[in-house]
């Protein structure tokens, strides 16, 4: 769980990076695509070992 965490941090701070330099706007984006894709692992995950 430790490292889902953080991965999460990680996607964070890119975001809020590429929303405060304009120029990489692109690097937001993907940092978004990508917290939120972990977030809903990190859920799947939990919830198939909660059920073993």
């Amino acid at each position: 769980m430790n490292i889902i965490i953080g991965i999460l941090i990680v996607w964070a701070v890119l975001a809020v990076l590429g929303f405060v330099i304009k120029g990489l706007l692109w690097l937001a984006v993907i940092a978004l695509v990508l917290f939120a894709a972990t977030v809903l692992w990190g859920m799947l995950k939990r919830g198939a070992s909660s059920r073993s």
